[in-house]
């Protein structure tokens, strides 16, 4: 299959790196507007071709990676589409919804593959999480947090929500399956005017299901952490530990306790303490690896990405209600879906 990359930026470079490592593919153009990267790009890989003609790059691919900036995408994607390639593209996939659900029609019309670069979804331990809450393995999820801070990189094109919160987003709507129903986020702009650079945000679920994340470019120290709360067990997911990304706390209320309240001194509830574990995560293969492969292989095998073009609206909806909610100091936006 003929691949070609457009955008070898911060992130772009990855993908080169790992497109470039794939014996699956062909990789036909690397493009980007940037003489100066593509110079970069070819010290380190000699046998690429370069081009700043992202058109050429389109027509001479099967499947087209975009990974410039995010300003960028829809349109990218869009000509990608019409010209009847399949599109992968990094997060988000456009700056609007309308432009997003643009996109995702135009894929369905042609019977062309769209898959959105929600990279967490493709984890080791987002997929091992997955596996323990579908199987039961820490009870009824009532509600998680995450935590995706650091000091930089700050952008001039974007928020910080619409930077960092996609990959939280993403992870909540998939581990918890239900549709997101309302969002509030507060935020400030302490560096540029106009362009938050930290915003707390909440995000109410249909069945009264909560999640909240906390980004910022503005913080002493860089974490990367997800915790999950269940009626049974508690999970912490934190990417910056080496050793144990994940832990499990077999900790919680005694809820049988509460069906027996005489039992109970006044004023008191009964939690349980267990044991706290780490389970072996096999991190032989690096995320983007698992996602481009995946994109790939969609395609060979005809199956519908994990991250398709749906997965990847319903995440722009809740960052477009996200900003509604920022440009009105806070206030709730209820996101409306379609029956």
């Amino acid at each position: 299959m003929k691949v070609s990359l457009i955008g070898v930026g911060n992130w772009g470079r990855n993908h080169l790196r790992v497109l470039y490592s794939m014996s699956n593919i062909e990789l036909v153009w690397v493009c980007d507007l940037s003489e100066k990267l593509l110079e970069k790009a070819k010290s380190q890989y000699p046998n690429i071709k370069t081009t700043r003609d992202s058109d050429l790059a389109i027509r001479d691919a099967d499947a087209v990676v975009i990974a410039s900036s995010a300003v960028t995408h829809y349109e990218l994607a869009r000509k990608a589409l019409e010209a009847g390639k399949h599109v992968f593209v990094e997060k988000p996939m456009a700056l609007n919804v309308e432009h997003a659900e643009e996109l995702v029609n135009l894929a369905n019309q042609k019977g062309l593959k769209l898959m959105v670069g929600h990279l967490l979804l493709y984890h080791p331990v987002v997929t091992k999480l997955k596996q323990m809450i579908d199987g039961g393995e820490i009870g009824d999820v009532l509600y998680l947090y995450s935590r995706r801070v650091n000091l930089g990189r700050i952008r001039s094109d974007e928020n910080v929500m619409w930077s960092l919160a996609p990959h939280d987003i993403s992870v909540a709507n998939y581990l918890i399956t239900e549709k997101p129903i309302i969002v509030r986020a507060k935020g400030k702009d302490y560096v540029q005017p106009g362009i938050q650079d930290m915003v707390f945000m909440d995000v109410e679920y249909e069945s009264g299901k909560i999640a909240h994340f906390h980004v910022s470019w503005l913080d002493p120290h860089k974490v990367r952490t997800l915790v999950v709360v269940g009626t049974d067990k508690m999970v912490v997911f934190d990417d910056m530990n080496q050793d144990e990304k994940l832990k499990i706390y077999d900790k919680g209320v005694d809820w049988e306790a509460l069906k027996q309240p005489h039992d109970i001194p006044p004023g008191t509830i009964s939690v349980r303490y267990g044991d706290i574990y780490s389970p072996r995560i096999n991190m032989s293969q690096q995320p983007l690896n698992i996602e481009l492969n995946h994109f790939i292989k969609s395609i060979v095998e005809d199956f519908k990405p994990l991250t398709d073009g749906q997965n990847g609206l319903e995440v722009l909806k809740v960052l477009s209600a996200g900003q509604q909610s920022l440009d009105n100091g806070g206030e709730p936006v209820k996101i409306q879906w379609e029956d």
